[in-house]
């Protein structure tokens, strides 16, 4: 009799197999094998939240062949993932299997492995347990309350806000999180400062440069200088002193390593170093779990990636610890072990860290295993583990006070100086926004010239800087995933899916790696804090995670959690059945002026309507969602949607710098205009206008979709418009490699053939080591084009190619498709010929002959076509020439080959 296992993915079920041998059988549940319905009634709070589950369609045939394979099975083992999805997911495997009669008194039991090695398998086997109860309950409260809220919110939202699509229980909080940094943004009036800088020349003639820190024997705060003049005062008191060393102070100080990865961690540090999102982070990081082939066994390179845990296995540990006093030296490693705990609020410490399942494969021992982004992330995640177990960094930092000895002015030189990189020799952690990195660029390496207390040093030039302040940053990836974290609002394993949902709502969107609300979202935000405000304030949020984590604890009960936040959350609901629209608008109208109407004179909204100048503008509702419009309707029409400036005109794509189309200056070779414009495909630039009488159209250059309009001046624009540009020699064809925006956005193209450009380049500003490094990734991952022989027409050679939809054969420019099945490795040159000759018969081109080749009378058709074609009417020229249209009909029938823009 064998053993069933049932596990989440069918790549795992593979591995797994392999592992446990021929008297078990391994099967993937492809993740839930059961929800609950879309539909009122799934969970009934009449019944003590009693619910009703679904088995679909797709899961149906999973369901079978467990159900199937386990009847006369020894066992049933179910080894779903180990969290509270994974725990969720064996108990309604169970449960389905008992509710169909099939499991009899077959032997259930539970495993849970942390990475899929063959050690971590075989250990988690030999150590089988019970569901844990407490887990599933915690799933089936946070699953409830999650219906709950949705399909009683969302369907107030579409009442009482049309145009809104729905509400979610943490999504909601998130979305007000990057709403209300909007707001602040909006709010912030720029302050003007200014700082003094001097350059001072020492005995010994070495120069460095101090800020004024005290003038007039008071200490300077960053914006006490506030103007000019007041910043020409501060000059002119420097210039008339006479300076000397007024104190030195000198001293070590130590940096230590990160914690090895959680899922938030890794999710914001993937953002920062390598532009992922958490959405892509995820699914890179499930691969590298899962698993690669490694000298014929398929083996995982990661531990289990939804984990808010920081410590690893003492086995773990000693492993890293051999490793870095093999690599790096004793020196490198501390006397005893790190150990950390987290600091994440609500954090549950039940699984390790994210780390390499065997430390000693090396990013470079797999660089030739793993794609290109699983590389980056796995090199990341191993160093990160690695660092963090490392000696300590140890810096010399030194402080210089340069005195006037009038005692009017003080100025400080900071520097400091790495004095042992220790971890720093293997990562650096990054930063968000304002919070600097593991070192900033004044800091690192700086230092200052030998000098002792009361040495006079020679004044140079002394310099003032004007500044002003800035407003607190969007929230990007990162940074929003890390203030969650530190709220406590959701869970590291449903942030990804949080931000996903938000911009598949079109509440937000992204744009620079920043998010940026839009105006739906906007919206509903102010309708959830004004109608709901207890539902979406961070604290009650977290007070319920923290409740659902008791609950996984087992030290309450979760029904109990649901009868407490029913009760009043419904009397919530039931309150707003008398609100009327008019209500909601004047509401929304009141809360979100300073957004919708720009600053009049008086500081406050200017709602004058620009049509009639007689009525004023406000929020209003249709059938399509929220609008402004004037109070003078029906005799006024004038309206203007969310997404347009006060005017009634479009705004950029940033919501900034001024209306479209507007001209950024002039060529300084032709001296016409060069303009950025908005057309059906989105922004342009173009240079001059079209002349009249001429059908000749202006040279113009498309927006790649990482540029913002507002960021676009006139030496940016000259840049598009004078592509393609070259960016270098490759070093190994020494053929120039182009750089472009072609039909599909931009592209590198070397030797005939083109590469698009990955999300994080621009067009203008890639350089030559990255062009070749993205050419070769491309050529490693595309299967090489083979000739399978000369065609017996014409003698010319026949090619059998991977294109971006399939394998292709071609000959000069026919292309035909391979059908289904057939592969391009036993492609045979007869049947390639049959393929070509049907392709061209089929399309209209000439099919090659060795007799036709050579008569001059086989051109004569085209001849007729062409002077058939200069007798056609207007209407019949205007449409696609018969060569166009044949070229297109080819591309899609065969596909993008390496040749095409954007493949």
């Amino acid at each position: 009799m064998t053993k069933v296992v049932v596990v989440e993915s069918p790549a795992k079920a593979k591995t797994i197999n392999k592992y446990l041998g021929s008297d078990y059988h391994v099967l993937a549940s492809y993740g839930h094998i059961r929800d609950l319905p879309p539909k009122d009634g799934s969970v009934d709070p009449d019944a003590d939240f009693a619910m009703q589950w679904q088995t679909d369609q797709r899961s149906e045939k999973q369901v079978k062949a467990i159900a199937d394979a386990v009847k006369g099975a020894e066992q049933l083992i179910l080894a779903t993932d180990p969290d509270r999805e994974g725990e969720a997911i064996s108990w309604h495997i169970r449960n389905v299997l008992d509710e169909r009669k099939v499991l009899g008194g077959i032997d259930v039991k539970r495993v849970a492995f942390n990475a899929i090695t063959k050690d971590a398998v075989l250990d988690a086997m030999a150590h089988p347990r019970e569901l844990d109860q407490d887990l599933i309950d915690a799933y089936l409260a946070r699953r409830a309350l999650d219906y709950l809220v949705g399909f009683t919110l969302s369907p107030v939202l579409w009442r009482k806000l049309p145009g809104a699509r729905s509400a979610g229980r943490v999504q909601s909080v998130a979305l007000r999180l990057i709403s209300e940094r909007e707001a602040e943004i909006e709010r912030f009036n720029p302050q003007e400062y200014w700082s003094v800088e001097a350059v001072f020349r020492t005995q010994e003639r070495k120069t460095f440069s101090a800020r004024l820190t005290h003038l007039d024997g008071n200490k300077l705060d960053r914006l006490d200088i506030k103007s000019e003049a007041e910043a020409k005062a501060a000059v002119a008191a420097i210039e008339a002193g006479d300076f000397a060393i007024g104190s030195v102070e000198k001293k070590r100080v130590r940096r230590n390593p990160a914690p090895p990865f959680t899922t938030s961690t890794l999710q914001q540090e993937a953002s920062r170093k390598l532009g992922f999102g958490a959405t892509r982070t995820m699914q890179l990081a499930q691969r590298l779990y899962e698993g690669v082939d490694i000298g014929g066994e398929t083996t995982g390179l990661i531990t289990y990636m939804r984990t808010d845990g920081v410590q690893m296995s003492p086995e773990a540990i000693t492993q890293i610890r051999t490793s870095i006093g093999g690599e790096y030296g004793d020196r490198y490693l501390p006397n005893t072990p790190r150990a950390y705990t987290s600091r994440a609020k609500n954090a549950q410490e039940a699984h390790e860290a994210i780390r390499p399942t065997d430390v000693t494969r090396t990013p470079e021992a797999l660089r030739s295993r793993l794609d290109a982004d699983q590389w980056k992330l796995y090199s990341l995640v191993w160093k990160r583990a690695v660092a963090s177990q490392m000696a300590s960094a140890e810096l010399d930092q030194t402080a210089i006070d340069v005195t006037d000895k009038g005692g009017r002015s003080i100025l400080r030189a900071t520097g400091s100086v790495i004095a042992f990189d220790g971890f720093l020799k293997l990562y650096r952690e990054d930063r968000d926004d304002s919070e600097g990195a593991e070192l900033s660029d004044d800091e690192n390496d700086k230092i200052l010239p030998a000098v002792a207390d009361g040495d006079a040093v020679a004044r140079q030039e002394v310099t003032p800087e004007q500044h002003s302040t800035q407003p607190p940053p969007r929230y990007s990836e990162a940074s929003l995933v890390k203030k969650m974290e530190e709220l406590g609002i959701g869970r590291p394993s449903t942030y990804a899916s949080i931000l996903q949902v938000l911009q598949d709502r079109e509440y937000v969107r992204l744009d620079r790696r920043r998010f940026v609300p839009e105006d739906r979202g906007r919206l509903v935000t102010t309708f959830l804090s004004s109608f709901f405000e207890r539902y979406v304030q961070y604290n009650f949020t977290a007070d319920l995670e923290t409740q659902l984590d008791d609950v996984s604890a087992g030290q309450i009960d979760w029904r109990q959690v649901l009868r407490d936040f029913w009760s009043p959350f419904k009397g919530s609901v039931d309150g707003t059945k008398d609100l009327s629209i008019g209500d909601v608008i004047e509401k929304l109208d009141a809360e979100l002026a300073d957004h919708f109407f720009p600053q009049g004179e008086d500081g406050q909204p200017a709602r004058g309507c620009p049509s009639c100048g007689e009525g004023n503008l406000s929020l209003r509702l249709g059938k399509f969602g929220a609008f402004i419009g004037c109070s003078n309707y029906p005799n006024c029409k004038f309206t203007r949607q969310l997404g347009e400036a006060a005017g009634g005109r479009p705004v950029d794509a940033e919501g900034e710098g001024g209306a479209l189309p507007r001209v950024l200056g002039q060529d300084p070779e032709t001296g016409q205009d060069v303009s950025l414009k908005k057309g059906p495909y989105g922004v342009y630039v173009q240079l001059g206008e079209p002349e009249e009488g001429s059908k000749a159209k202006p040279k113009r250059a498309s927006l790649p979709k990482q540029v913002s309009p507002a960021d676009i001046d006139l030496q940016k624009a000259l840049a598009l418009l004078s592509l393609p540009r070259p960016v270098g020699e490759h070093p190994e064809t020494k053929e120039m490699i182009d750089a472009g925006i072609g039909r599909y956005g931009p592209y590198l193209r070397h030797a005939g053939t083109y590469v698009s450009l990955p999300g994080d380049d621009t067009v203008l500003t890639i350089g030559l080591n990255h062009a070749v490094q993205i050419i070769a990734e491309k050529g490693s991952k595309k299967k090489p084009g083979r000739t399978i022989g000369d065609h017996p027409a014409d003698g010319k050679p026949v090619t059998v190619q991977a294109g971006r939809y399939g394998p292709y054969a071609q000959h000069g420019s026919i292309r035909a498709t391979l059908p289904k099945g057939e592969e391009m490795e036993t492609l045979t040159l007869e049947r390639a010929v049959e393929l070509l000759t049907a392709k061209a018969e089929k399309s209209g081109k000439a099919v090659p002959k060795k007799a036709a080749a050579k008569k001059p009378a086989a051109k004569k058709p085209a001849a007729k076509k062409t002077a058939a074609k200069k007798t056609t009417t207007k209407k019949t020229a205007a449409k696609k020439s018969p060569a166009k249209k044949s070229a297109a009909k080819s591309k899609a029938d065969d596909g993008d080959s390496a040749g095409t823009p954007g493949s």
